[in-house]
C-alpha cells in the first residue's frame, strides 16, 4: 500500500466538509484531522476523525509530518481565511492546493499554495492566480488575468483577458470583468454586476451594468 501524504484541514464547518470529499476522492492526499479555533470547536469528530484546538497545533500535527489546507470560506471578506493561513505559515506549516480533475487549466497557468480550484473551470494560458484563493464551479478566467492572494471567486464569473482582481475581494455569482479591467484590494463585486473599467480603490463595493461604487458602503462591512 502506498502511503498518502498526510493532510490536516482548518476548518470544522461546511467548506471543511466539502474539502475533505474533494481531497479524499480526487486527490493524492490522505486527510487525518480537523483544526479549529477553540472558540468555535462544537464537537470532538467530524467524518469520523478528530477535532482538534488551532492553538494546539504544533503538539498534535508537526510541520514536518503533515501538510495543512485552510478550509475557511469567505468570512470577514476573506480576512480569516487569510489570518489562519499567515498564522499557519509563520509556524513553518506548507499547505496543498486542490485543482479538480474535472478543471482546465492551460499547462503555463500558475497557480499558488492553500487554492482549491472546483470542477468546471477554465482557467486560460498565462494566467496568474496567487495563495489561499478559492474558486468556486464553472468560472472562466482569461488569458494573462492575475488573480491576486485571498481572492474568493463564486460561480460563474467570467474574468476576460489581462484583468487583474485585487487581494481579498469577493466577486459574486455570474458577474463579469470585460478585457483589461480590474477591482482594487478587498473590494466586493455584487452578483450579476459587470466591470468595465480600471477600478484602483481599496475596500469598495460596486454593483450595477456596468457598476459603479455603492456609495457609503464598505466592502469590509458586508457580512457574506
Amino acid at each position: 500500500m502506498i502511503n498518502k501524504p498526510k493532510l490536516i484541514i482548518v476548518g470544522a464547518g461546511e467548506f471543511a466538509n466539502i474539502a475533505y470529499e474533494y481531497f479524499t476522492y480526487d486527490s493524492e492526499y490522505e486527510v487525518h484531522g480537523f483544526i479549529a479555533e477553540k472558540k468555535f470547536i462544537t464537537k470532538k469528530r467530524f467524518n469520523g476523525l478528530p477535532v482538534s484546538a488551532f492553538e494546539n497545533i504544533k503538539e498534535n500535527y508537526p510541520a514536518n509530518e503533515y501538510k495543512l489546507f485552510i478550509a475557511i470560506p469567505a468570512l470577514d471578506l476573506n480576512h480569516t481565511r487569510k489570518r489562519l493561513y499567515l498564522t499557519a505559515k509563520k509556524m513553518g506549516y506548507s499547505f496543498v492546493s486542490y485543482v479538480s480533475s474535472k478543471a482546465f487549466v492551460w499547462r503555463n497557468a500558475k497557480i499558488g499554495e492553500n487554492c482549491f480550484i472546483f470542477e468546471n473551470n477554465t482557467i486560460q494560458p498565462f494566467v496568474k492566480v496567487g495563495n489561499n484563493v478559492i474558486i468556486w464551479s464553472g468560472n472562466h478566467i482569461g488569458h494573462r488575468t492575475k488573480i491576486n492572494d485571498h481572492v474568493f471567486i463564486s460561480s460563474h464569473v467570467v474574468i476576460s483577458g489581462f484583468c487583474n482582481i485585487g487581494s481579498g475581494s469577493f466577486l459574486g455569482v455570474n458577474s463579469t470583468f470585460n478585457d483589461e479591467t480590474s477591482i482594487g484590494n478587498d473590494c466586493l463585486l455584487a452578483s450579476g454586476s459587470l466591470i468595465n473599467k480600471k477600478f484602483k480603490s481599496k475596500n469598495k463595493v460596486y454593483a450595477g451594468v456596468p457598476a459603479n461604487e455603492v456609495p457609503n458602503k464598505n466592502a469590509k462591512d458586508i457580512m457574506l
